[in-house]
């Protein structure tokens, strides 16, 4: 008797092009306004720090960050809708922060919509702190809203 034990421990890997149909399946069921295939691709391009979290075969996560100097700036981070509540986003959160530190980044930034409470949670459950508001800085449904910035010490 053989049995194939499935992986359910979350990996995470740089992303390849290869990847995009997986994220831009996700995308669109996680945000109301979604980066584009394009953005993405930018991303890959500019050299950012592109990310998926796989569990077995399937892509549940991703995340691009970008590095300058000794500054990690988290432009999306973001677990399939299915997988969320679930830890994910908590691991893969703690990942990025230890990929940062491994390039001796001292401080981690991201912007966060105020409406996203749960991310709002998440990041301050894990030190993040707020430090500033961008108006405007977000397309919504009717007009635009601000962004919560938010540091973390590394």
């Amino acid at each position: 008797m053989s049995a194939v034990l499935k992986a359910t421990v979350p990996v995470l890997r740089e992303m390849k092009k290869a990847d995009l149909d997986a994220v831009m399946e996700i995308e669109p069921t996680i945000y109301t306004h979604p980066w584009t295939r394009g953005n993405f691709t930018d991303s890959l391009k500019a050299g950012y720090y592109c990310f998926v979290y796989e569990i077995g075969d399937e892509i549940v996560g991703y995340a691009v960050m970008m590095m300058v100097l000794d500054e990690a700036h988290l432009l999306n981070v973001s677990i399939a809708k299915p997988q969320q509540r679930r830890g994910l986003g908590r691991k893969l959160l703690g990942e990025l922060i230890a990929v940062s530190q491994r390039r001796k980044a001292q401080t981690m930034f991201l912007e966060v919509r105020p409406s996203n409470k749960a991310a709002i949670g998440l990041y301050e459950s894990m030190g993040f702190n707020e430090f500033s508001v961008r108006k405007d800085y977000y397309p919504a449904v009717h007009g635009r809203e601000d962004a919560v910035l938010m540091g973390l010490a590394l």
